[in-house]
């Protein structure tokens, strides 16, 4: 009998979990930026760990940043489950041993999507920037 008891709790604890999940899920797809069709004109700028930087004008009907990049052959990288971690910007690979990373931002705010996941609107401006440091 108490083993019954013990048994009916671990089975809603597991079908509230699976709840509270789906729940979640649910809210993040909601509130994924959407992307934009059309022709856009977007400004990516590459900043180096020394301050100084690049501009590129990109002229795209790319819906995402990574398409936009790679029609300019500014970034490569490994593909990963999360999409492609970049590693290379510019043809300047960050150097792992020196704790080198490629920072993206938009308009100077974090961007909490992938490179793949992040869409681009038109006029936007996209800084990607040579970090050091974990």
């Amino acid at each position: 009998m108490n083993n019954q008891k013990s048994i009916k709790k671990v089975g809603l604890g597991l079908i509230a979990f699976i709840a509270v999940i789906a729940f979640m899920f649910v809210i993040y797809t909601q509130f994924l930026p959407a992307s934009v069709t059309g022709k856009k004109e977007i400004v990516a700028e590459v900043v180096l760990s020394d301050g100084t930087s690049k501009s590129y004008d990109i002229k795209t009907d790319a819906e995402y940043l990574r398409e936009a990049l790679e029609e300019k052959d500014l970034i490569s990288g490994t593909e990963s489950d999360f999409g492609l971690f970049v590693t290379t910007v510019d043809e300047i690979t960050a150097d792992e041993s020196k704790q080198e990373w490629w920072c993206f931002t938009e308009n100077g705010g974090a961007i909490n999507t992938s490179v793949d996941e992040t869409p681009i609107t038109d006029g936007g401006h996209y800084e990607i920037t040579l970090t050091v440091g974990w």
